[in-house]
């Protein structure tokens, strides 16, 4: 394999685990109850996972549209109102569902890295 095909399987390779990774950290972040859509950005980016709007608002719109999700606006002090999201009882089924299975798939990936086939 050359290296430009090396460099381009990496990141395309990387760019497929964000992606797959997102829903579940979304998830987890609104686990704990009512965020505002800045403050996702902002807790995303500190774990290093750099998300921008034009990729989080389609994600929170399918994800409420699925019933994952509900939403309120809440007036603001400092602009205008601002669209708060939470789970729902569906969202929080999905993210104990997905919490199971990224817990097997990282013993899974850890026994690999190890090199035990367990």
């Amino acid at each position: 394999m050359n290296k430009n095909s090396e460099n381009s399987l990496r990141a395309q390779s990387e760019v497929q685990m964000r992606k797959g990774m997102l829903v579940y950290c979304v998830l987890l972040l609104l686990g704990d109850g009512k965020v505002y859509t800045s403050e996702l950005i902002r807790a995303l980016h500190q774990a290093e996972l750099i998300v921008v709007e034009g990729t989080l608002y389609p994600l929170l719109n399918r994800l409420a549209k699925d019933g994952l999700l509900a939403y309120e606006w809440q007036e603001s002090e400092q602009g205008p109102p601002r669209k708060y999201y939470w789970l729902t009882d569906g969202g929080k089924k999905l993210l104990a569902d997905l919490q199971q299975t990224y817990h097997r798939l990282h013993a899974s990936v850890s026994a690999l890295e190890k090199g035990t086939n367990t």
